[in-house]
């Protein structure tokens, strides 16, 4: 268990305290920051969120540069990433935040890449993260960052930065989606 792969499981971790922190009402009141008023609750919520998206940079980072990436590892970090991110997602949807159909979409994807995964790795092969796939979570971890803390900075000039980042986070989710069953299309199809 080297660190990359500790501070990936701290980012799941870190799922269950963020949904209490959004889901439970703490009735801590409310607060305005850059024009944009939001319960406290969302805020830290937010933060908590923020702070987990960035573990993902620092163990991807950390694993790299010391030559620590494990099989294990290349497993568990997407697989953090979707438990987050989706538990984030439907989080909004109760909120309000988002429409369900959007998150249906994005967490469909996620459960038949895992599926792609999971297969192929009966097979012996394990599939990494592609481009396209680290452009649909940061576009993802954006979006939800910016609908989490209600649009701060941008709702003072009136732009729906979070709902139009959701919608690309949306493309960028089925075109990769479409990508990885395309490129893993032999190895599926010769799956026993």
């Amino acid at each position: 268990m080297n660190i990359p792969n500790r501070i990936t499981i701290s980012r799941i971790l870190l799922i269950p305290v963020f949904m209490i922190v959004m889901l439970v009402d703490f009735n801590w009141g409310n607060m305005t920051l850059f024009g944009a008023d939001m319960p406290v609750s969302h805020f830290i919520g937010g933060l908590i969120f923020i702070f987990a998206s960035l573990t993902d940079w620092v163990d991807g980072y950390y694993a790299r540069k010391y030559n620590l990436v494990t099989t294990f590892g290349k497993f568990l970090d997407p697989l953090a990433d979707k438990l987050l991110v989706s538990a984030a997602l439907i989080i909004l949807v109760e909120l309000d935040f988002a429409a369900s159909w959007i998150v249906i979409i994005i967490i469909s994807r996620e459960f038949a890449v895992t599926g792609l995964r999971l297969v192929l790795a009966g097979e012996g092969e394990v599939v990494a993260a592609g481009s396209l796939g680290k452009i649909k979570t940061t576009a993802q971890i954006l979006a939800i960052s910016a609908l989490l803390l209600h649009n701060t900075i941008f709702t003072l000039v009136n732009i729906p930065f979070g709902e139009i980042m959701l919608y690309i986070a949306l493309i960028f989710t089925v075109w990769s989606g479409w990508d990885y069953f395309y490129a893993n299309r032999r190895g599926l199809l010769a799956s026993k």
